[in-house]
């Protein structure tokens, strides 16, 4: 049995889902890891967004190997 409480839980986990993966993606052109990123999306959603958009980028950027090069 679905009620009103259950459906809106449901219905916001897709919009959380997506911002993570925004997330991450910020995170990858700021020279951050976008897997630690995508976590902390899931885990605290819009304040890790600020964050990857208010914090410079680091001075040593992580590398992510190229697959099939």
């Amino acid at each position: 049995m679905v009620n009103e409480t259950t459906s809106v839980i449901y219905g916001g986990s897709g919009w959380w889902l997506v911002l993570a993966i925004v997330t991450a993606g910020l995170a990858e052109m700021k020279g951050r890891r976008r897997w630690v990123w995508f976590v902390l999306g899931l885990l605290i959603g819009p304040i890790a967004t600020a964050l990857v958009v208010i914090w410079a980028p680091p001075r040593n950027p992580v590398r992510t190997p190229k697959v099939g090069r």
